[in-house]
């Protein structure tokens, strides 16, 4: 891995719980650092852009690409001085930031040279021509939502006929359209289309104040709240250059492995229910049911929403409480395990799950698959263990990886994942130090920047505060693991049988909120 004294660029340190440091860059300096960061193994998280961040008669909007080093993550800002706005194409260096930069173009107007021009979140909902994160777009008017072909690629040949599947589907998922060109039952070719859930939360954070943009913040995929409620309060906290007290970051710690093994039991018993055991989801959804009962009696929420806040968290738990969640530990293990052996057993099951949906470790590697789904493809990364922050970096993760990389690996993953979260549960309220659980905030500085970075259960998710002379937010940028993961969907399926692909999109289990703020 490269070590960052050796890019040519002028690296300054960001404050903050994680190791984060920026540079001003140029065309010629951002191409070569995305190289350098992918040719040395490193990874893309997130890419947004702000304007009139650079009060010049040239400068009107800023490009930021955050990447992911072995020491830490670089911010590159980069001013755009050309009108039209424009870039460098980044997708031939990083494949996922070939739909950030879509979805970048219809929010800021800001163009990538040689990338996909087809829109990705405006969906005929407002003129092309207007951008509505610009500071000058005109948020009041309303605009007919009118239907505009969209140019699906696709694949001819004798025998091949296309599905369509979605966008509205059956029961309460959100929408997302799918696009399969078949022979037979075999996919050639799938292709998606997302962006329906497009809600602005982006935009409604410039108006908020901190305490409640962290309400929001939990709610924008509603089975992450404790993750996303500690990346938002960790760049705010890192706008002000605060620590939030000791124990306060324990408790968001048990929250966070409550939160990762609740998706993971609600996730198993849909996997077996798809893979034909219906007796897997109804024992699954039944240990679920308990686990978030609990969530609600001692956090205050079965989703932990509103718990975490910038400063801390809300309250405190009880040392009755602590016993209680230590007795709930050994139950949900004993259940889990035996469960595990009926999966590992059942025959047909098995059979739905080995070798469907398979991604291998070099084409995960070049889809920068993140999270559960990429180390389900041997893509060893976890925050909580190459940059823990507190208290992970005193609770020796051990971090769950497979290399199969199909259905049936996803579901391993996700067994051991609950049990390394169970684990880390009996740890943390062991040493559980004491002290208080919130603290005032000291006063911010302006025209500055915050980033939070927490491993949710999907993988990682990522904020960037920024703010103005008025010191208030002027700008947050939002960022779902899913963004990585949605395209390796459709490697997944191709090869497969049309009737696998609801066990495969499962398997993955994407977010369709979070990934269109």
């Amino acid at each position: 891995m490269t070590d960052l004294k050796e890019l040519n660029i002028e690296l300054n340190p960001l404050p903050g719980a994680i190791p984060a440091t920026f540079a001003l860059v140029n065309d010629e300096t951002l191409l070569t650092t995305c190289r350098t960061c992918q040719e040395n193994g490193g990874r893309l998280v997130a890419i947004w852009a702000t304007d009139a961040c650079y009060q010049t008669s040239k400068v009107r909007f800023t490009l930021h690409v955050a990447l992911a080093f072995s020491q830490g993550l670089v911010c590159l800002f980069h001013p755009i001085l050309n009108n039209p706005p424009s870039c460098p194409d980044l997708g031939d260096i990083f494949l996922p930031a070939r739909r950030m930069q879509r979805a970048l173009f219809d929010m800021m107007g800001i163009h990538f040279t040689a990338h996909d021009k087809r829109p990705w979140l405006r969906h005929g909902a407002w003129p092309e021509t207007l951008f509505p994160l610009r500071k000058d777009a005109d948020q009041t008017l309303c605009y007919p939502n009118e239907h505009e072909p969209y140019p699906f690629i696709e694949v001819t040949g004798e025998g091949v006929h296309e599905i369509a599947v979605g966008p509205v589907h059956a029961g309460i998922i959100e929408p997302g359209h799918f696009r399969f060109q078949v022979v037979g039952e075999k996919i050639l070719r799938l292709e998606e289309r997302l962006g329906y859930t497009h809600k602005g939360i982006e935009k409604r954070f410039e108006s908020m104040k901190w305490a409640e943009g962290v309400k929001l913040a939990g709610r924008i995929s509603g089975d992450s709240a404790a993750a996303y409620s500690w990346a938002y309060a960790m760049a705010v906290e890192s706008l002000y250059g605060h620590t939030a007290p000791i124990r306060s970051l324990w408790l968001r710690a048990l929250a966070l492995e409550r939160e990762r093994i609740a998706n993971h039991l609600g996730d198993l018993g849909a996997l077996g229910n798809d893979g034909g055991l219906a007796f897997g989801l109804s024992q699954f959804s039944r240990i679920k049911e308990d686990w978030i009962r609990t969530n609600d009696l001692i956090f205050g929420h079965r989703y932990l929403m509103d718990f975490i806040i910038p400063g801390g968290v809300t309250h405190d738990v009880t040392h009755l409480q602590t016993i209680q969640i230590q007795h709930e530990v050994q139950v949900i293990r004993k259940e889990v395990r035996n469960l595990k052996r009926i999966y590992d057993e059942h025959a047909g099951l098995q059979d739905r799950f080995l070798m469907t949906g398979r991604i291998p470790p070099k084409l995960a590697t070049e889809l920068g698959m993140i999270g559960l789904a990429g180390r389900s493809s041997g893509v060893a990364f976890d925050l909580r263990t190459q940059f823990p922050c507190a208290p992970y970096d005193t609770l020796n993760i051990n971090m769950i990886t497979h290399h199969n990389g199909d259905v049936a690996a996803r579901v391993i993953v996700r067994f051991e994942e609950i049990f390394e979260s169970l684990r880390l549960i009996e740890l943390i309220l062991a040493k559980l130090p004491l002290g208080g659980v919130q603290s005032d905030l000291p006063e911010t500085s302006s025209n500055s920047i915050g980033l939070g970075w927490v491993e949710g259960w999907r993988g990682e998710i990522f904020f960037a505060i920024h703010t103005d002379n008025s010191k208030k937010p002027f700008r947050i940028h939002v960022h779902d693991p899913s963004w990585q993961n949605w395209p390796a969907i459709e490697y997944a399926a191709m090869g497969n049988m049309v009737a696998d692909f609801p066990l495969i999109n499962k398997s993955f289990n994407l977010s369709y909120s979070g990934h269109d703020l």
